[in-house]
């Protein structure tokens, strides 16, 4: 569905001098800088895969969504959707995709969102049943009776999000490209459009790819992660795999009744040290849960204890960590 070939996406920064001379003579002589958005990234993505894509701000995220859409054109390498490129066939790509940005709209203001539902339905062209039809699926599926007929501008940030979503899809695309579509809400409307995300990838077999900074959105919805850094693609593979391979460890936190020795099994690292609690980092590959709490109660009596498993933020960290430390 989706092919990303030794994609690079350059763009020419002009440099500004610092003072007023400087500033004239710049107006006469200009010099740029080239920066990459995106260096020679490739990846392939199957029609139904829900993909998370990842990376901190400035990696190229942005830049790749809307080389895909269609918006920007590649400095390099191949790009295409459904066997189109985007860029030459805009508006055959703009029928098959569905776009959210969680920071901008493609909602009219001061209409309510039956009549915008009907604009769509125009602009798109479709077919009377079908839009019938999606119109009342998505209605029910976000809850959206209540606000149905309310102006946009009357909305909350949770309610105009999930109309973003059903606005999106209503064409039925074959790609929708979620950009921090649950930015800025409530943990309630977070998890209804996480579940309402899979249950359309699974209905309707749409291919998904989400990025966001929401450790949680990828972990709940995806299946598959390509984490972006500096315009390079560091990993591409199952979200699970992405944990096992740059997660540090378990973390087994303990409280104690009393302390007899200090532990030499170089296997446990101690993280933190509060007198009576310890935590201690250890790799379940080396150690298993049941070796570290034997371990640890050869020199200490145990009075509680709470196992922390490896999750994708402390992954995420890692990764980048380790990518400076390469730098």
């Amino acid at each position: 569905m989706i092919e990303v070939s030794n994609v690079t996406r350059e763009f020419r920064v002009f440099k500004r001098e610092k003072g007023f001379a400087s500033s004239i003579k710049s107006i006469l002589n200009r010099n740029y800088e080239v920066k990459k958005a995106v260096n020679n990234i490739s990846f392939h993505i199957q029609e139904g895969e829900l993909v998370g894509y990842i990376g901190s701000n400035g990696a190229g995220k942005s830049t790749t969504i809307k080389m895909l859409a269609g918006i920007l054109v590649p400095t390099s390498g191949i790009v295409r959707v459904d066997g189109k490129e985007p860029h030459r066939n805009r508006k055959e790509n703009a029928m098959n995709i569905g776009v959210v940005f969680g920071q901008r709209s493609q909602l009219y203001w001061n209409l309510p969102m039956e009549e915008t539902f009907d604009l769509f339905a125009k602009i798109y062209k479709i077919n009377p049943t079908v839009f019938r039809n999606n119109v009342d699926y998505y209605v029910d599926l976000l809850e959206m009776g209540e606000f149905i007929r309310m102006p946009v501008r009357q909305l909350s940030l949770g309610q105009r999000m999930r109309a973003e979503l059903a606005v999106a899809l209503l064409h039925e695309p074959k790609v929708l490209y979620l950009d921090e579509p649950t930015i800025g809400l409530d943990v309630a409307v977070k998890a209804k459009i996480r579940t309402f995300i899979r249950q359309i990838n699974k209905s309707k077999k749409t291919t998904v790819i989400l990025t966001t900074h929401d450790m949680k959105d990828i972990e709940e919805v995806c299946d598959r992660i390509i984490t972006i850094n500096k315009g390079e693609v560091l990993f591409d593979g199952t979200v699970a795999g992405f944990k096992d391979s740059f997660n540090p460890g378990h973390v087994l936190t303990v409280d104690l009744d009393d302390q007899r020795n200090k532990i030499t099994d170089g296997r446990l690292k101690l993280l933190a040290d509060e007198g009576l609690r310890k935590s201690f980092l250890f790799d379940k590959n080396e150690l298993s849960v049941a070796q570290a709490i034997s371990i640890i109660s050869k020199s200490y009596e145990i009075k509680d204890m709470q196992l922390k498993e490896p999750d994708i933020e402390e992954a995420v960290k890692f990764l980048y960590a380790a990518a400076a430390r390469e730098e």
